[in-house]
């Protein structure tokens, strides 16, 4: 619709009102190569990205995903030795693994097998569909969730708190519009322009421990980094200066006096 509104759109299973059990028949009639059957109906769909699984017994939420179903991930419960890895960002772009240089694409193929191996990126949700209903979906994304971690820390080291808290903001309605399928829409392209113009600074290493399906943050680094030691520290050396914090509180805290004394004025009447 958004790129070639002259065309029809031609979807056979839903124009010939296929349910996933007919649609298993039909295609066992007609030859059609297909993995799911009447004992594996899960409808699937993947990329470097990511894996996602639903229908079948995960219908039910009350039921919990086996391990049969998981192909990027293993199981994070067996005990493994902790893999570090160190991703470099150039702009908010992952550019090296471990100061070796490789495309994007290659890092999210390393990653998914690194973190995978740990069982990172396991992720069981209900999802709030755009025509209103539930729906109960089990995904696997080892390398995606490492990068986040690694990119969302190294944003806290290099972007101003405002910005950051605004981010957050907008991070989540851009991840609206692309679930609901607006990839090409003028708000998401919008929305684009103010995401890239604050990676210009997000620059920098980011140290992961990865281990029992968690990708922790264990080091951090950056040129562009707003972390000052001298203002951070408690100890000698501290060069913040303390007496200003008095003022900045009374003048911070002003207007939640004035409302407090109106609030005592009328609990009082």
């Amino acid at each position: 619709a958004a790129l070639a509104p002259e065309l029809t759109s031609i979807a056979p299973v839903r124009d010939l009102a296929l349910t996933r059990d007919k649609a298993i028949i039909y295609a066992e009639q007609h030859n059609l190569p297909i993995r799911q059957s009447a004992a594996n109906p899960y409808s699937i769909d993947k990329n470097v990205w990511g894996r996602a699984v639903e229908t079948g017994f995960l219908e039910d939420p009350w039921n919990a995903p086996i391990e049969d179903l998981y192909e990027y991930t293993q199981d994070p419960s067996i005990a493994r030795d902790a893999d570090e890895v160190i991703i470099t960002f150039d702009s908010g772009i992952p550019v090296a693994l471990d100061g070796e240089q490789l495309s994007a694409l290659e890092i999210i193929e390393r990653l998914n097998a690194l973190a995978g191996k740990h069982g990172v990126g396991r992720i069981d949700v209900v999802e709030d569909r755009l025509v209103g209903i539930k729906s109960r979906e089990v995904y696997e994304a080892p390398g995606a969730m490492a990068l986040i971690e690694a990119h969302e820390a190294l944003e806290a080291l290099t972007l101003e708190r405002d910005l950051g808290r605004y981010k957050r903001g907008v991070e989540a309605e851009w991840s609206n519009l692309v679930y609901d399928g607006l990839w090409f829409s003028g708000l998401k392209r919008s929305l684009d322009v103010f995401i890239d113009d604050t990676q210009k600074y997000v620059s920098g290493d980011i140290r992961l421990k990865l281990q029992g399906g968690r990708a922790t943050v264990t080091g951090q680094k950056s040129e562009q980094s707003l972390y000052d030691f001298s203002l951070a520290t408690y100890d000698t050396g501290d060069t913040f200066d303390q007496s200003l914090s008095k003022g900045f509180i009374e003048i911070w805290s002003l207007p939640s006096k004035i409302s407090a004394r109106r609030d005592l004025r009328s609990d009082a009447v």
